[in-house]
């Protein structure tokens, strides 16, 4: 074991081992460890600095509440704004429910004056299965359901409007008012073609 520099920098040229081939260890010199423990100092001794100011801001009241502490990052929610809120939190009085029935299914939405849904509810999701969504019981359900869950944000009073040409038109009208809704205007907003696309083809029941 010989000690040597290469290229300036103190090394330890380790004897040849068994497949005759000499290895070369470098030591760091004296002043490389005294410039990393002072570098280790200076990193500690800002983050101390930078510890006291945050301690005196806090102190202060200049500093949020989601920076104090921990380093999380602040926005969990990515950009989502909570529009929906409980609802203890929103009131809605008046509002409009859509009831949309067509030949196979009825589907009731219950929303407020900017068009935000504060209620929903479909044949499918009360429990009904194949023929038996299109009856005129089950609008009746479905237009209970989705008035109930409005309810609860305080609604009173509602505009109806009306669409397609399903069994479940007549009832669902008929269900709003006897939960105990005051209906305002009742609205008939099926889309009408003047003579647009083909209609299909005639069924053979």
């Amino acid at each position: 074991m010989e000690a040597a520099e290469v290229s300036g920098v103190p090394a330890i040229v380790l004897p040849q081992g068994g497949e005759g081939r000499a290895g070369v260890l470098f030591v760091r010199s004296p002043s490389s460890a005294m410039s990393d423990r002072r570098t280790d100092e200076e990193a500690a001794g800002t983050k101390e600095a930078v510890e006291a100011v945050i301690q005196a801001r806090s102190a202060k009241g200049t500093i949020p509440r989601a920076q104090k502490g921990n380093g999380k990052r602040m926005g969990g929610s990515r950009g989502r704004s909570n529009t929906r809120g409980s609802k203890g939190g929103r009131s809605v009085v008046q509002g409009v429910v859509h009831i949309l029935a067509s030949f196979n299914n009825t589907i009731v939405s219950v929303a407020d004056q900017n068009g935000r849904v504060v209620g929903w509810s479909s044949a499918g999701k009360c429990g009904f299965k194949g023929s038996r969504k299109s009856t005129a019981y089950a609008a009746q359900l479905v237009a209970q359901d989705a008035c109930r869950q409005a309810m609860g944000y305080g609604l009173k009073e509602v505009e109806v409007r009306v669409k397609g040409p399903g069994a479940g038109r007549e009832s669902a009208v008929r269900a709003i008012q006897a939960i105990g809704l005051e209906i305002s205007l009742i609205q008939d907003v099926t889309p009408i073609p003047h003579n647009g696309c083909r209609p299909p083809k005639q069924r053979r029941v």
